[in-house]
């Protein structure tokens, strides 16, 4: 029964995240029009789900390399954060930026799927890039009436908080009894980079269907 349900957990839950977390545009317009800019701008990212699936795998991965080596990228993703925001109220966003973000999903998930202990730089660099694109993605969403700085606020603090507690969370469940955890979490990892891997094959290959 137990091994069951381990089973039903590392497989299904990944689908049921892909189903459950899908934006719409009711949500997200709900988000814009019913709190304040700071709210707008902390809930934005959780509406969409390409941003907060690389962000949990990102946080996950960072378990695997230990609470040390985590906590730098804790404060690199949300400086990157911030600043790809405001890098999108003066710098247009570059045609390659859609497939850098897919493929760094799928470089994120395969990463985790393979439990790899990254070098530093690597780690810092994954998060930065990450980071920069999905900052100027959400700076994207603000409108003339938007208050730019609580907007941006908003991003970074969701930012912090989401990889904070899900490192956190996962390093703690690395640490417990039982060596299907790691298993559990690679499993997941496979799933993200299956997402990554489809999403970026349907962008390579609709442009030459066109």
């Amino acid at each position: 029964m137990k091994t069951a349900t381990r089973r039903v957990t590392t497989f299904g839950l990944p689908a049921i995240m892909m189903i459950a977390g899908m934006p719409t545009a009711a949500q997200a317009h709900l988000v814009d029009t019913r709190l304040g800019d700071f709210y707008g701008g902390a809930l934005h990212p959780l509406t969409d789900f390409e941003q907060i699936l690389p962000w949990v795998a990102l946080a996950a991965l960072a378990a695997f390399q230990g609470p040390q080596r985590a906590r730098w990228m804790i404060v690199v993703f949300p400086l990157a954060l911030l600043a790809g925001g405001a890098a999108s109220l003066a710098l247009p966003n570059p045609p390659f930026a859609p497939i850098l973000g897919i493929s760094l999903v799928a470089i994120t998930g395969l990463a985790l799927a393979a439990a790899v202990r990254l070098p530093l730089p690597v780690l810092l660099a994954i998060a930065a890039v990450m980071g920069l694109l999905h900052g100027y993605q959400n700076g994207e969403a603000m409108v003339a009436s938007t208050d730019q700085l609580l907007f941006l606020s908003g991003v970074t603090a969701i930012g912090y908080a989401v990889l904070t507690l899900v490192t956190g969370t996962a390093i703690a469940f690395l640490r417990g009894a039982g060596g299907w955890r790691p298993i559990a979490l690679r499993a997941g990892g496979s799933w993200v980079a299956a997402v990554g891997i489809m999403v970026l094959g349907l962008q390579l290959v609709t442009p030459a269907a066109s």
